[in-house]
């Protein structure tokens, strides 16, 4: 089922890793967890381990940067598979929010791009369908999807010889939430119906495909005479633009998914209008009886247009707000998400764990206060608030094996795992990167020459500022010199980020400025210099976790090195120096005693999502347009 492909083995202690996490999957081992150095092969041992126990794997990721470059990779190790990417869809996105201090209503806003909305239904589908998925996601996996049972029962069931009309197929589409398309400017998650053909073609929601089915009268009914499925290709230059291959399939029968996640069956859409009713008649009255007047005729204005969307289209904008009503959920209740999705012998691998648990920890909490201010005054029904990303606690209640993968675990990991495995030895020898310390007194003019020597060398910097105003001036400050120099932070796209890092490996940049992006995780074998600007600034941003990740940034590169600018020997700079320097000596002492070389590493340039599938143009979203459920991207300082 699963074949890895790569034209190495596991060396150093890989095959050691490897064989005892196998086996704690085996032996039903619930937490377990991989601590391995930057530049150890973690990600090359995760695949061994798929390869090894053949389970299909979901690879959590802390952000979309480090998703895009895991997605990659997996793909490359396993070409046969069926390997995804499912993040927020969101480019922009602003939640809805009301300020009561200053009477401030704040509209949903977004921008969404519509490849990784086709990405994220790809994924379920195959979750669905296919044994050998491998699914890479950022902490989207934990937001509302819809009800999975609704989305595998609700598809349109099709086979030949099977009586149905065209009309009775078009209003399937459309309660699929299909839209009515056209040959010249196919789009995916739409359908034509050629009347003078009788035929008709329906676009698969993620763009991989199109169903023809050719129709035929026979006495007084109709029935499918044909289906053939074709292959889509999509353009490079825009991947919005979308051609049939030639060549096709004739099937015998196919299922036809919803276009979207939040699709309910008319019967069922009309009692959960009926209980969203009842709800609106209990607040409105609660509001008066309070004196509320404002809030009551809000609430019964907003609840009663979206009500009537719901009963004419079957959706409305905001739709997720009423999620719990749909999916007949009772108060309280856990949504559904994308882990409900897959089979229970899935494996998920967390990766960088000791970020990305603290936003697990984080993420509902945050969403349910913001939800309490719309319901207090109006803005939305209390049923608003069971639309939202799953606790910390209900993540870990889902019954699935774990993984946590992380070069400094947390508390958390640490206590619950069964076994911690190390994985300390880099297959190339590389050991663990020199630190300097240097005063932070005209840092930036230190900086400056330690890049131009890198330059000469034709070697890679990473910077890290504290604030992202300070990575785009000190940017500003570069190009003005000369250097060829970007800034990455939160404000940059997702598809933008994976883009950028590309440009620093194949030298059209050559220092690279960030504030929290450029810590975990980032594959950079060019990279030989990591500069850290204000070091001894205790706090999130310079705490031993966060300095040890950042220097490991340079351990790919024979001349690695750190330096960090400070003024004071902090209790994080001293235990990140520490232990950086026990990694170092472990590994020096493991070539010493295998008589190895250290190598410098030849890793490929892989393609980018956007190469891979395309170029993208983002679609600007109003309110009113917008798609079907709330995810807060992760905020990067």
């Amino acid at each position: 089922m699963f074949k890895l492909i790569a034209n190495f083995k596991p060396t150093g202690d890989q095959p050691m890793a490897i064989k005892r996490l196998v086996e704690g999957l085996l032996k039903n081992y619930r937490f377990q967890t991989l601590l391995g150095v930057t530049g150890s092969g973690k990600t090359y041992t995760m695949a061994s381990v798929i390869a090894k126990i053949q389970r299909p794997a979901l690879i959590l990721s802390p952000n979309k940067i480090l998703a895009a470059q895991l997605y990659q990779e997996f793909r490359s190790f396993f070409p046969e598979n069926a390997v995804h990417y499912f993040v927020s869809y969101y480019d922009y996105y602003q939640p809805e929010a009301y300020l009561p201090e200053t009477d401030t209503y704040i509209a949903k806003d977004a921008k969404i791009n519509e490849l990784l909305d086709q990405l994220r239904h790809a994924a379920i589908q195959s979750a669905l369908t296919r044994d050998d998925f491998i699914i890479v996601s950022s902490v989207s996996c934990i937001y509302g999807i819809g009800d999975p049972e609704e989305y595998k029962n609700i598809c349109l069931k099709l086979e030949v010889g099977k009586k149905i009309s065209p009309k009775e197929i078009v209003n399937y589409l459309k309660t699929l939430q299909y839209g009515k398309g056209s040959f010249n400017e196919i789009k995916a998650g739409s359908y034509i119906y050629d009347r003078e053909l009788n035929k008709i073609s329906v676009f698969n929601p993620d763009g991989s495909y199109l169903v023809e089915i050719s129709l035929k009268k026979g006495g007084k009914a109709t029935f499918v005479s044909q289906i053939k499925r074709f292959s889509l290709k999509k353009s490079k230059d825009d991947f919005l633009k979308i051609e049939i291959v030639g060549n096709y399939e004739s099937l015998q029968e196919i299922k036809i998914f919803p276009a979207k996640f939040f699709v309910t069956p008319k019967e069922k859409l009309d009692l959960a209008i009926l209980n969203i009713k009842q709800e609106l008649k209990e607040v409105y009255w609660k509001f008066l009886e309070q004196g509320k007047i404002v809030e009551a005729e809000r609430i019964k204005q907003r609840t009663l247009l979206d009500i009537s969307l719901l009963e004419r289209q079957g959706y409305c904008p905001g739709i997720e707000n009423y999620s719990r009503h749909l999916s007949f959920r009772n108060p309280g209740d856990p949504p559904y998400t994308l882990l409900d999705y897959l089979p229970k012998e899935t494996i998920i691998f967390i990766d960088e764990s000791h970020l990305a648990l603290p936003q697990l920890r984080a993420m509902a909490n945050g969403d349910r206060r913001r939800k309490e201010t719309l319901v207090e005054y109006g803005w939305r029904l209390p049923s608003a608030i069971d639309n939202r990303p799953l606790t910390f606690d209900e993540f870990f209640s889902k019954n699935f094996q774990m993984i946590f993968v992380s070069a400094t675990p947390g508390n958390f990991e640490r206590k619950n795992s069964k076994q911690i495995v190390e994985q300390l030895i880099r297959p190339t020898g590389l050991p663990d990167p020199e630190i300097e310390i240097k005063p932070t007194k005209n840092q930036v003019v230190d900086l400056l020459k330690e890049i131009k020597k890198r330059i000469e060398k034709k070697h890679r910097v990473l910077v890290l500022t504290l604030t992202k105003r300070s990575a785009e001036n000190l940017t500003e400050f570069l190009l003005n010199q000369g250097i060829k120099a970007h800034y990455l932070h939160s404000d940059i796209k997702t598809l933008e980020r994976a883009e950028i890092l590309k440009k620093l490996r194949q030298g059209e940049i050559d220092v690279l400025v960030g504030v929290n992006l450029l810590r975990e995780g980032l594959d950079l074998p060019e990279v030989s210099l990591v500069a850290i600007l204000d070091a001894d600034r205790e706090g999130f941003l310079r705490n031993t976790t966060t300095l040890i990740q950042a220097m490991g940034r340079s351990a790919r590169h024979l001349e690695g090195k750190v330096i960090l600018y400070a003024d004071q020997i902090t209790k994080s700079i001293e235990q990140a120096v520490k232990e950086t320097e026990r990694r170092r000596k472990y590994q020096l002492a493991f070539n010493r005693k295998y008589k190895i070389i250290p190598q410098p590493i030849i890793k490929e340039i892989h393609e980018t999502i956007t190469e891979i599938l395309g170029k993208v143009k983002e679609k600007e979203v109003s309110k009113e347009e917008l798609e079907v459920f709330i995810e807060l991207e992760e905020n990067s300082i």
